[in-house]
């Protein structure tokens, strides 16, 4: 059930900061918090992790029509425990909260120049939203998630609309340590994280009255944790990247509020035979080369950047897609499709991917919760 209420709460839940103290409320209530020791193993991990505070499965991905017409897409559902495990009474109504959900679903038209942007709420207290059942792996409405031997997505808003088939291309990489993903410093400030980084990808984008036949490539993440981050820190810059050569890779930096980027940024690349080789903060440089102002939020986002990984010969130029790619919900931030071009070993290279930029207006989203 939605409402105006509802809608106010996940505006409060946006911002998970959490203290010392408050993280060691969430062990004593019972939540568990991810630490060293746990095999990520699928398809069980596809499935909700009710033990933890928040998950979410995100998706992204760059599709085009046979004359070449591009679009970006990202459908991303969230669950948020409003009940900690450690809470015994039993539930003696539907209107009782376990957990929150809610979900955030973009468009970008590149070729019109528009980006369409919405997001859902609701309790799911009488079934019309809810994670794990039969197919679904996760639904608000009509928006729903679902897997069987491949993934569907399917989601409809007012002037725009996805369904879309997914099979994956290549196995699934734990990030981090062996699917640990530590984001800042003492125990339990972490991640269980994994991608399938390549899902062939074909479906139908509806954008108004019109309906395009698409085929492309997405990505999948899928990440859960108590309370990831701490705060000190302020926001996130993340790449999901595709290239030419067959090789993908993911980044992010933690930004810190004075100004630095924290040592626990991180990234993994992924070579086309499917090898993966883990990028140290050190061993990654992202250098901002232009910056674009939203003109409702006045948020300055950095949306061009020259990335540089010595270890890897790798030399690349990130651009947007479209520059207005800025989501302004509970909580607002710049989620879009981007292009690369540059060289590696000498040769040349280009790519797509998605980039994610918190923290540049306000909270970012799910401090303690998500960094998708």
């Amino acid at each position: 059930m939605r409402s105006i209420n509802l809608i106010n709460i996940m505006g409060w839940l946006a911002v998970f900061t959490v203290t010392a103290a408050e993280a060691e409320n969430a062990r004593s209530e019972g939540w568990a918090v991810a630490v060293p020791g746990y095999q990520i193993t699928l398809p069980r991990d596809y499935f909700p992790h009710y033990q933890f505070r928040t998950e979410w499965w995100y998706f992204t991905g760059n599709v085009r029509t046979e004359l070449r017409r591009p679009f970006g897409y990202q459908l991303t559902f969230f669950r948020h425990g409003y009940r900690p495990p450690g809470i015994a009474q039993p539930v003696t109504s539907r209107f009782v909260m376990n957990d929150l959900k809610f979900a955030h679903f973009a468009v970008t038209d590149v070729s019109a120049g528009q980006f369409h942007f919405d997001s859902r709420v609701s309790r799911g207290a009488f079934g019309e939203a809810g994670f794990a059942d039969g197919n679904r792996l996760a639904w608000i409405d009509n928006w729903e998630l679902n897997f069987k031997n491949n993934f569907k997505l399917t989601a409809s808003a007012k002037d725009y609309a996805i369904e879309l088939e997914l099979t994956p291309e290549r196995a699934a990489v734990l990030q981090g340590d062996n699917g640990l993903s530590q984001k800042a410093d003492g125990a339990g400030h972490a991640s269980y994280y994994y991608s399938i980084t390549r899902l062939k990808t074909s479906g139908t984008i509806k954008i108004g009255a019109a309906s395009y036949k698409v085929e492309g490539d997405s990505w999948f993440d899928r990440e859960w944790a108590t309370n990831q981050l701490t705060p000190e820190q302020s926001g996130w810059n993340w790449f999901a990247i595709q290239l030419s050569d067959g090789s993908d890779m993911m980044l992010y930096q933690m930004r810190l509020r004075n100004g630095a980027i924290d040592s626990h940024s991180n990234g993994r690349w992924i070579a086309a035979d499917g090898a993966s080789t883990e990028l140290a903060a050190d061993e990654f440089r992202l250098v901002p080369e232009k910056y674009w102002t939203s003109p409702t939020s006045e948020a300055n986002y950095p949306v061009e950047w020259n990335l540089i990984i010595p270890k890897l010969s790798l030399d690349l130029r990130i651009a947007p897609a479209l520059e207005n790619q800025e989501l302004r919900l509970a909580v607002v931030y710049w989620e879009g499709s981007i292009r690369l071009q540059g060289q590696r070993a000498g040769k040349p290279v280009d790519g797509v991917g998605y980039m994610e930029l918190t923290g540049y207006q306000g909270e970012a989203p799910g401090l303690t919760g998500s960094t998708r």
